[in-house]
């Protein structure tokens, strides 16, 4: 596996981009449009900040959900706008930054081609275009994988790590916002997710005021992409105030691990600066976190998008994770930490379900940390033929998420009479497996 490994990651993520670019050529929508549901709200964020150069999201909206006017279920576009005059916007500005780079070389390329006749030059909506922020979602997903495994490598063994980082990213809800909806943000989390915690494992030996605001920094990042990963702070801070050093040196990183956070984030400040007229907001509402409310169980165990109940290879994951924390003893404030406010916080929005999702997706900026635990949990000594039965264990999960995955969509795409949507405990957990004859029957017909 030590030569493999690597070229195995990168031709995964090659197989899941082609998939991808082909399904949307092959069944591309008749009006050209890709982005939808959340990746929606980022993309005309995009738009606005290359083609307009502001942050007046209503022309992006009228264009791409085609309202010409105030109809019944599109007013909001027009009245329900922000206190310094904007159209409302939801979702977190990075997924869009993010996307920038190759959506520039993109609009470039066609402005060119434009030039000597061969395409028309671009408005920002093209189709192209539109594709942009699922491949560079998968590009993410793929390197969060490749991080993700080399760091876990180092603190277990060359073939656990392999073999976990491919069971978590394909065996949970990983591999839907890695294939089907690899524009949504969660495949920006789990890149600076793992862009962190890598970071973290590394250089934990090595405190300094320096590394506190690199820290800091790479959290504040984790937040741009997911406000939620601001929680990832924790981490520097709990390991500053337990680096054995004078007060004072303890105060300035501190400090610095702040103010990195702050200067990563500063981005969404402006933004919400504009928006809504204050640096720091919860656009939703103040009732979008119902704090005095969480769904503990439900948001772990429900039919309605549990962790466990959709991905049964989290609890292995937490089981691991639980070995390694009896096991290194410095990781246990840190990662506990983590952990247990991730669950609260995730547990305390008023949707905890976390809409139409496939499984618990609020829970990917975690990947890096379930891919450990899994990890752990395979490098365990043990005997030959237990180590055959847990990577068989692994391989069986991963299998069962395939089956459901595909049942899943198979009931997306309004095909509800092949395959019922997994609620309930027969849905969820049997009907996978009738499902793929229904369909052969189907196609025969």
């Amino acid at each position: 596996m030590k030569t493999l490994a690597r070229p195995a990651i990168v031709a995964t993520g090659a197989l899941l981009l082609a998939g991808y670019v082909a399904a949307m050529v092959l069944i591309a929508k008749a009006d050209g449009r890709v982005v939808f549901g959340d990746a929606t709200h980022h993309f005309v964020q995009l738009r606005s900040l290359v083609y307009d150069r502001d942050l007046h999201f209503g022309n992006e909206y009228r264009r791409i959900y085609r309202i010409e006017a105030a109809v019944p279920g599109t007013e909001w576009v027009f009245t329900e706008l922000t206190p310094t005059g904007h159209v409302r916007n939801y979702m977190p500005v990075g997924p869009a930054l993010l996307w920038a780079p190759l959506y520039l070389l993109v609009s470039a390329l066609q402005l060119a081609a434009s030039w000597v006749g061969l395409a028309r030059p671009p408005d920002g909506f093209d189709r192209l275009l539109q594709i942009v922020p699922g491949v560079t979602g998968i590009i993410a997903v793929t390197t969060a994988a490749l991080i993700t495994w080399r760091s876990v490598r180092e603190e277990t063994s060359e073939s656990a790590a392999t073999i976990a980082v491919f069971a978590a990213w394909l065996g949970s809800h990983a591999i839907y916002y890695s294939l089907v909806s690899p524009s949504y943000s969660h495949a920006a989390s789990m890149l600076t997710a793992a862009w962190f915690f890598a970071s973290w494992l590394r250089t934990r030996h090595d405190m300094s005021v320096r590394r506190s605001a690199m820290w800091g920094a790479l959290a504040g990042l984790c937040a741009l992409m997911r406000w939620q990963d601001a929680i990832f702070l924790l981490v520097p801070f709990i390991e500053i105030l337990r680096w054995r050093e004078p007060p004072a040196w303890r105060l300035a990183a501190l400090i610095a691990a702040g103010a990195g956070f702050a200067v990563a984030f500063s981005p969404q400040m402006a933004v919400w600066t504009v928006l809504y007229g204050q640096p720091l907001a919860i656009p939703q509402g103040p009732a979008f976190m119902q704090w005095t409310n969480p769904q503990l169980l439900p948001v772990l165990f429900s039919d309605n998008h549990g962790l466990f109940s959709w991905a049964p290879i989290m609890v292995l994951a937490l089981g691991g994770l639980i070995v390694a924390l009896v096991q290194k003893p410095a990781w246990r404030l840190p990662v506990a930490s983590v952990l247990l406010v991730s669950w609260y916080v995730n547990a305390a929005v008023a949707d905890w379900w976390a809409g139409e999702a496939y499984g618990a997706r609020r829970f990917l900026s975690l990947f890096p940390l379930f891919t450990l635990g899994l990890a752990m949990w395979l490098n365990r000594p043990t005997r030959v033929p237990v180590w055959y039965a847990r990577v068989a264990a692994l391989a069986t999960l991963t299998v069962l998420n395939g089956l459901l995955l595909l049942q899943y969509q198979i009931y997306m795409k309004g095909l509800s009479a092949l395959a019922p949507y997994p609620k309930g405990w027969f849905n969820l957990y049997v009907e996978r497996f009738i499902v793929p004859w229904r369909l052969v029957e189907w196609l025969l017909r």
